[in-house]
């Protein structure tokens, strides 16, 4: 058996990208959906209220992002309007820059309006920082989600990071919609 060797950034980048096209079944991105939110609400106080308070979230299991030099990140996720899916995305990013490792994570994004909710839906492929806003909010251990550190019409939590790579940012993140039926 030959062993290859990653020796490139490209290399790296055209791994992630092999990664990303294996794509799951809507059944499966569902599982993975309700475990990450089960996760979520276990960890948040004040989480069910918030979920059930938003005009729909946007759950993506498990990001990934891999860097050397050149970083590129992917994951898919579900969209739940009223607790049900509605449709799938594919999360998607790429930065230059010192960076080194790989990471794992899982990010929530609410909507909390129904314009905000209705922007995102009707957009052909939603950029953050171009398209809109995402508001990151930091909860460390013990604190609570409340309506003082939920004021944008749009609003991100992410956690469960597991990894070596530093980057609590959505700037840049393009979300797009997948065909799954």
């Amino acid at each position: 058996m030959k062993i290859h060797r990653l020796r490139t950034p490209a290399a790296l980048f055209a791994l992630l990208l092999s990664m990303s096209a294996i794509a799951g079944s809507a059944q499966e991105i569902d599982q993975k959906v309700s475990e990450t939110l089960r996760v979520f609400q276990q960890e948040v106080n004040g989480a069910d209220l918030f979920l059930n308070q938003s005009a729909g979230y946007l759950v993506f299991p498990r990001v990934i992002k891999v860097g050397i030099g050149l970083g590129a990140e992917t994951g898919e996720g579900a969209l739940r309007v009223g607790g049900a899916t509605v449709d799938y995305y594919r999360t998607t990013s790429g930065s230059f820059g010192l960076q080194l490792g790989a990471q794992a994570k899982s990010i929530v994004i609410a909507f909390m309006t129904k314009e905000s909710l209705n922007k995102f839906r009707n957009a052909s492929g939603w950029k953050v920082g171009v398209d809109g806003s995402v508001a990151l909010i930091d909860l460390g251990a013990g604190k609570t989600i409340d309506s003082q550190n939920l004021k944008d019409p749009v609003v991100g939590f992410v956690f469960g990071s597991k990894g070596l790579m530093y980057n609590l940012t959505l700037e840049g993140s393009k979300f797009s919609k997948l065909d799954k039926s």
